[in-house]
């Protein structure tokens, strides 16, 4: 039997016609879906309410996941990272982060990765330090999010489902440079008849790919968009982003104000603070001026320090000052604190260290 199907990625009649060139009844492709998307059973062998056959068949002919859980991590604060053995022996990880909300609830957020490394070289980066190796395929991509379940009961009733209502690609790798396999995975997850994520609920972020940027909007690109800026003019963040050499400042808000002209929607800029590096006052008020031309919302983030790297988390009142001149300004800002520092929550941390065995 050659290379099997990915489930995920068969759209309802085509999965419809595969049941009946096998002898199977059509309406049983309802069932399947039905379990899959709505009661979240990975497991074929584990589907109720269809034929031992059936069940049988499903395994022997289709992919259901293309990555192992391997490994975990828990936080205080209740961040998790799962650790993923992919086919190859390679590793990636994905990162499930819960925050309060202003109305008093919990947001829920899966990090995914696109790829092993990156080849984007950001100087604060984990994923960079070992390179790029490869991307993922869109298979690989949908299995990170899949051990993410949680079950209750109500009524005597149980129930699966995910443990997270929002996407954000920002783990390791580049997005856009990877985006022939990134679409058709968040298309499992926004389609419909699978995953139904809204559009709303997902982002892609990007460390400033400026000619893929400036296709987005003419490939219809339906998610919410983040940009990795790091830096508010071209001599600071060329100290830490090499990819502002080829796409500096005025290539890539051009690009982004494109993207934000013909798909009315609000760009979310990340900056993350790094101690004396781009947490001036100065870089404040440039990161200002930008946010205004693009219509942007700012995300400053607290750096996860990385035992590699020389970096360091500005500290809190500098953080403070910095989000009181955005404030200032009549900016949209959020001001994150710090998540899962204590399981090597940044980018890659894990995955290096099982690449690279005991540092």
């Amino acid at each position: 039997m050659g290379e099997k199907d990915n489930f995920f990625l068969l759209g309802a009649d085509e999965f419809k016609s595969r049941l009946a060139s096998a002898g199977f009844e059509k309406y049983r492709a309802a069932q399947v879906f039905d379990a899959v998307y709505k009661n979240k059973i990975f497991a074929p062998l584990e589907i109720p309410a269809i034929p031992q056959k059936l069940r049988e068949w499903l395994l022997e002919n289709f992919q259901f996941c293309a990555a192992e859980m391997v490994g975990k991590k828990q936080s205080g604060d209740e961040t998790k990272k799962y650790l993923f053995e992919l086919n190859d022996g390679n590793f990636v990880e994905c990162v499930l982060l819960k925050a309060p909300t202003d109305d008093g609830g919990i947001r829920k957020t899966l990090c995914m990765s696109t790829q092993v490394g990156c080849a984007c070289a950001c100087k604060f980066c984990a994923s960079a330090l070992r390179g790029f190796v490869r991307n993922l395929t869109s298979a690989e991509i949908i299995s990170q999010a899949l051990p993410f379940i949680e079950e209750t009961t109500a009524g005597g009733k149980k129930s699966r489902k995910f443990e997270f209502e929002n996407i954000v690609v920002m783990g390791m790798g580049e997005p856009l440079i990877n985006y022939q396999n990134l679409m058709p995975a968040l298309s499992v997850f926004n389609s419909a008849e699978k995953f139904a994520f809204g559009a709303r609920r997902i982002t892609v972020s990007t460390c400033g790919i400026a000619d893929k940027l400036e296709k987005l909007s003419e490939d219809g690109f339906p998610y919410r968009l983040a940009i990795s800026l790091h830096g508010a003019t071209d001599e600071v963040r060329g100290q830490i982003m090499p990819i502002n050499s080829r796409f500096p400042l005025t290539r890539l808000l051009a690009a982004a104000e494109k993207f934000s002209k013909n798909c009315g929607r609000m760009i979310t800029l990340e900056y993350i603070l790094i101690e004396n590096v781009n947490d001036s006052f100065e870089q404040a008020r440039e990161l200002a001026k930008i946010a205004r031309r693009l219509h942007a919302h700012i995300n400053l983030i607290p750096y996860n320090k990385v035992p590699a790297l020389p970096w360091r988390r500005s500290d809190a009142g500098r953080r403070a000052a910095f989000a009181k001149i955005l404030d200032g300004a009549g900016v949209s800002y959020t001001l994150r604190r710090e998540k899962g520092s204590e399981i090597d929550a940044a980018c890659g941390q894990l995955a290096l260290k099982k690449s690279l065995g005991p540092q």
